[in-house]
C-alpha cells in the first residue's frame, strides 16, 4: 500500500542538503569530466533564458516550471566544440512509439497527450513511499541545464540541451532499503492518448519499461528531465517527465513517466523482451560491440543529408568512460551489452 509522503514545502529543515555540500559535489563532477566543460555562459545569469535558443519554438508551460526557470543553472554541463542540434530535428526525428513508429509521428501524434494534471508513484524497496503531483515531487530541486550527446542505437545522434535534476538526490530523498538493487520505470499506458498502444500491429506489451542498477542510477550524470532548449518538454520528447543516461543508447532514456519502482531482482526491460539478443539491458553505448545489423563503430550526426553527410566515430559509453567506466568494472561488455 502506498504512503502518503508529506507534500516536500513540509520537509524539515535537516533534509535539506547543506549548501557547502551540494556545491562541492558540483565542483568535483565538474572538475572530472574529461571533455566537457562547467559554468555558465560568460555574462549568463542565474536563471536568464539563454537568447541562443530562439528557435525554440515557444510551449504552455505549467506555472512550477516557468517559475523554476528563474533560478536555473544554465550549462551546468557542457560538450566541447559539439554543435547543439536544432531544436527542429530534435522535436522532429524521435522514437516514441506510443505515438507511431515513423520518425515524424510523435510530433504529428503527441499533441492528444494530457500532461497536467500529471501523478507519479514512487513505490517497492523504498522508506518513504508516495503518489506526487509532478509539480510537489519536481520542488525540491533546482533545475540544471546539461548539454549531453545522444546516442539512438540504429546509429544517429544528437546534442541536447536538458533542464533537469540529479537522479540520484531524489533517491536520497525516498531512502532506498538494503534490498533495494534495481530501479524499474514505467511509461504512462493511455490508448486513448496514445494512437501507437492501440495500434494492432504493436509488438510491444504496454506499458514500455526501462530500468537501471541502482548505482548506475546514482552516477551524477543520471537526471530526470523536465525541460530542454530553456522551455519545457514537447510532448514528442517524453513530457513532462523523462530519464536522461547520457552513456547509455537512448532507449534506455524513458519518457513520459509515471512509475519509479526499487526492486531487489533486474527488470525485464521491453526491448531486451523483444528482441533479447539486440537490445540488452545494459544497452552501453559501444562502438566495439556491433547491432546484429549494423555497425556501432560509427554514427550520424544530426542535422546530416545524404549530400551533406555528418558521420563521426563513436566513442565509448558515448564520451562519458572517464565517468561511469568503473561501473562495469570485471562485467564483459561484449555479453553484457
Amino acid at each position: 500500500m502506498l504512503i502518503k509522503i508529506a507534500r516536500p514545502s513540509d520537509c524539515q529543515a535537516s533534509e535539506i542538503t547543506p549548501e557547502s555540500l551540494y556545491l562541492s559535489r558540483r565542483a568535483v563532477l565538474g572538475a572530472s569530466l574529461a571533455g566537457i566543460a562547467a559554468g555558465a555562459l560568460p555574462g549568463m545569469a542565474l536563471g536568464a533564458e539563454p537568447s541562443r535558443y530562439a528557435d525554440a519554438a515557444p510551449g504552455a508551460a505549467p506555472g512550477w516550471f516557468t517559475d523554476k526557470l528563474g533560478t536555473a543553472r544554465w550549462q551546468a554541463i557542457t560538450v566541447k566544440d559539439e554543435p547543439i542540434t536544432p531544436f527542429k530535428d530534435a522535436t522532429h526525428y524521435n522514437n516514441f512509439y506510443e505515438f507511431g513508429t515513423d520518425k515524424g509521428d510523435p510530433a504529428a501524434n503527441a499533441g492528444s497527450l494530457k500532461t497536467e494534471p500529471w501523478s507519479l508513484v514512487v513505490d517497492g524497496e523504498v522508506a518513504k513511499p508516495g503518489r506526487y503531483a509532478l509539480e510537489d515531487f519536481v520542488k525540491p530541486y533546482q533545475l540544471e541545464e546539461r548539454i549531453y550527446r545522444l546516442r539512438c542505437v540504429e546509429a544517429w545522434s544528437m546534442v541536447i540541451p536538458w533542464l533537469g535534476f540529479s537522479l540520484a538526490e531524489v533517491l536520497k530523498q525516498v531512502e532506498p532499503t538494503s534490498k533495494a538493487r534495481y530501479l524499474r520505470f514505467e511509461t504512462l499506458q493511455d490508448p486513448k492518448s496514445m494512437p501507437g498502444q492501440r495500434s494492432s500491429f504493436a509488438l510491444i506489451d504496454w506499458p514500455y519499461v526501462e530500468g537501471l542498477r541502482l548505482d548506475e542510477a546514482m552516477n551524477p550524470l543520471a537526471i530526470l528531465a523536465v525541460g530542454m532548449y530553456g522551455r519545457e518538454l514537447p510532448n514528442q520528447n517524453g513530457a513532462p517527465l523523462r530519464l536522461i543516461v547520457p552513456w547509455k543508447y537512448g532507449f534506455k532514456s524513458i519518457k513520459s513517466i509515471v512509475r519509479i519502482s526499487l526492486v531487489a531482482e533486474r527488470p525485464t526491460t521491453t526491448w531486451e523482451s523483444l528482441a533479447p539478443t539486440e537490445y540488452g539491458f545494459y544497452a552501453n553505448v559501444n562502438p566495439t560491440v556491433d547491432h546484429p545489423r549494423w555497425t556501432q563503430a560509427r554514427e550520424r550526426r544530426l542535422p546530416s543529408g545524404l549530400f551533406s553527410p555528418n558521420v563521426r566515430d563513436t566513442l565509448m559509453f558515448n564520451g562519458y568512460a572517464d565517468e561511469v567506466a568503473s561501473l562495469y568494472s570485471g562485467l564483459d561488455l561484449r555479453k553484457n551489452y
